[in-house]
């Protein structure tokens, strides 16, 4: 039971939307990834609002996870995609 509530809080606290694009692992990858960047700036934004950050605190905080997320942009959506896998005939 106790587990329950924990489920139920982290996916109030981190909801997950559905993927609705092309289907490939780096697409899925950087929709997570974009995801965590907007769950992330909504906290600070919450953060500064109340008070807790100060805004140069909470600017530079978001321009650090731009960062990270344009790093995984680069690393998985403008690479090459691998070569297609070949079976071997049955």
């Amino acid at each position: 039971m106790a587990n329950d509530s924990g489920t139920n809080k982290d996916a109030f606290l981190y909801p997950i939307g559905s993927y609705h694009g092309k289907f490939t692992p780096e697409n899925i990858a950087f929709n997570a990834n974009l995801q965590e960047f907007a769950q992330r700036v909504a906290i600070l934004c919450a953060l500064e609002s109340g008070g807790k950050l100060s805004p140069e605190d909470t600017y530079h905080q978001i321009k650090d996870l731009w960062k990270q997320l344009k790093q995984s942009r680069d690393s998985l959506l403008n690479s090459p995609p691998p070569p297609p896998v070949e079976l071997p005939e049955e």
